[in-house]
């Protein structure tokens, strides 16, 4: 069985929700769980806020907090995450910000950073990982691994 299709299944057994507020994977995390059949029980909603303008109008993250530590911060995936909850009131709350590249980094923030917030049981957590760059695809498939094994230590599966 696929990992999205676990996921799901075992997000229908439980009887929990999930949302999701994507930036550098562009909508991907959603895709991929809506592909499943069945998905529609358990998935409230897919944000993609891609750019700081949906970041700020949608989930009213300040600007201020952008413009002080960046969109690509521990501190604007919190937010994203905590803001997503209020949202959707899912039980599961995922966030995604990074640079996926080929372009777009710095010697602070390379291309391959990302920041993937989860929100759970009114807990918050935020991984700071840093992929190879190895090109924009690579690296969103990666922020999805990553997502998938992040969630099947959280429901235990």
């Amino acid at each position: 069985m696929n990992i999205n299709k676990k996921i799901v299944s075992v997000l229908k057994k439980k009887k929990l929700t999930i949302s999701f507020a994507e930036s550098c994977t562009g909508g991907m995390l959603s895709n991929n769980i809506t592909s499943v059949s069945g998905s529609s029980k358990i998935f409230s909603m897919g944000l993609v806020t891609y750019s700081n303008q949906s970041k700020t109008i949608i989930l009213k993250i300040s600007k201020k907090l952008i413009k002080k530590y960046g969109a690509v911060s521990i501190q604007c995936c919190s937010a994203m995450v905590n803001n997503l909850s209020k949202i959707s009131k899912s039980k599961i709350c995922i966030s995604t910000t990074g640079i996926a590249g080929p372009t777009g980094g710095s010697k602070e923030k390379p291309v391959g950073l990302v920041f993937i917030g989860i929100k759970f049981k009114k807990k918050v957590y935020v991984h700071k990982i840093i992929f190879k760059n190895r090109g924009r695809k690579y690296i969103q498939k990666k922020i999805l691994k990553k997502i998938f094994e992040l969630l099947t230590k959280l429901l235990n599966v």
